[in-house]
């Protein structure tokens, strides 16, 4: 079963289970990221918000964790390959920052849309 397909899957699915963990463990900036969607997630239940919501409130947590894990990588890398200053370095890592803060921007847009019209439904009626 080791080497099967499915043993190789589910061996894989470990090696993700333990990459997520040890982001959790080891960014700060998943940390602060994970707070915000446990709060979002409490919110989405204390205003009873609508499946469809739902759907773009974890995509967007989703989107903002993923990309992070991804810049977290590419700085890892970008690190161990060339520990020193180097401005091509420094392009690199900028461009995957980038990358989070569109995903940031876009995560807090949905979450005006959801959210702004139940605390504020008297601007929205």
């Amino acid at each position: 079963m080791k080497d099967s397909y499915l043993g190789k899957r589910i061996r894989g699915g470990g090696y993700a289970i333990k990459g997520a963990w040890i982001l959790l463990k080891t960014e700060p900036s998943i940390q602060v990221q994970a707070v915000i969607s446990i709060a979002v997630c409490i919110a989405g239940f204390y205003f009873d918000i609508t499946k469809t919501e739902w759907i773009f409130q974890v995509l967007a947590i989703g989107l903002v964790l993923s990309t992070e894990g991804l810049n977290s990588s590419i700085e890892g890398i970008a690190d161990f390959v060339h520990p020193d200053f180097h401005s091509k370095i420094g392009y690199i890592k900028d461009v995957a920052a980038g990358a989070v803060l569109f995903a940031a921007i876009s995560a807090v847009i949905i979450a005006c849309f959801i959210y702004l019209p139940y605390l504020f439904p008297a601007f929205f009626s």
